[in-house]
């Protein structure tokens, strides 16, 4: 599965985007680069890339706000670049539906290996059969298509909860850890669970009738998560 990709850089750091520029055509990849928020959604809007390294300290226009117009229309990878110290905004980042984040001040050689190892998390994703459905009630995932509609209504999910709602669902009844989901679902062999958490979150947010009090995706004290047909 291939690593190499188009990968647009978002960072006010002249030297910083220099840097991350030559280490990632080192490792075969071809590179845009954009120093503020703006002109990497111009960027993006006219050619969409393989992957973003987004930093979130952005003038303008901020890293999270870029975040979130980008998902609007988008589930292209996105790699954030964060301070030490900025937990929330970390947080904030992988809520709106970042894959992976890198903590400044960061190895640029990290950060390439990072960016192939989500590259390919992203196209090892298996092709399913165009007319192969799984159902829950008034849930219905069509895997071929990647939609999902729950009472009528398609869901907005990226490539991300769309992947962990077919896992948890397809393996209804049966508990997973965050490192086990980590693993299964994205192919992760390094990366923080907390990120799975974020991403159950998230689907709470979009499948259950109140996230607070969960019914489909229930939370196994000690291990993790389990997906209880409704």
């Amino acid at each position: 599965m291939s690593e190499q990709g188009h990968v647009l850089v978002v960072d006010d750091d002249e030297t910083v985007r220099d840097v991350v520029r030559r280490y990632l055509e080192l490792a075969g990849h071809e590179v845009t680069l954009a120093g503020d928020g703006e002109h990497a959604l111009d960027l993006v809007a006219r050619s969409e890339p393989d992957l973003i390294v987004l930093d979130l300290m952005l003038p303008g226009i901020d890293g999270l706000e870029v975040c979130r117009r980008i998902r609007q229309r988008s589930a292209v990878p996105v790699v954030m670049l964060t301070a030490l110290g900025e937990e929330e905004n970390r947080i904030a980042g992988l809520r709106l539906g970042a894959d992976d984040y890198v903590t400044k001040p960061f190895s640029p050689r990290e950060l390439a290996l990072r960016v192939g190892s989500v590259l390919r998390r992203a196209r090892a994703v298996p092709a399913a059969p165009a007319n192969q459905v799984v159902t829950d009630g008034d849930l219905t995932l069509a895997l071929g298509a990647r939609q999902a509609v729950l009472r009528g209504t398609e869901l907005s999910l990226t490539t991300r909860e769309f992947d962990l709602l077919v896992f948890l669902l397809t393996n209804a009844g049966t508990a997973f850890s965050r490192v086990e989901l980590l693993a299964r679902v994205w192919g992760w062999d390094f990366g923080d669970q907390s990120t799975v958490t974020v991403h159950v979150r998230r689907l709470r947010e979009k499948i259950e009738a109140n996230p607070a009090k969960p019914v489909r995706i229930a939370t196994v004290w000690g291990v993790g998560y389990r997906y209880d047909r409704a």
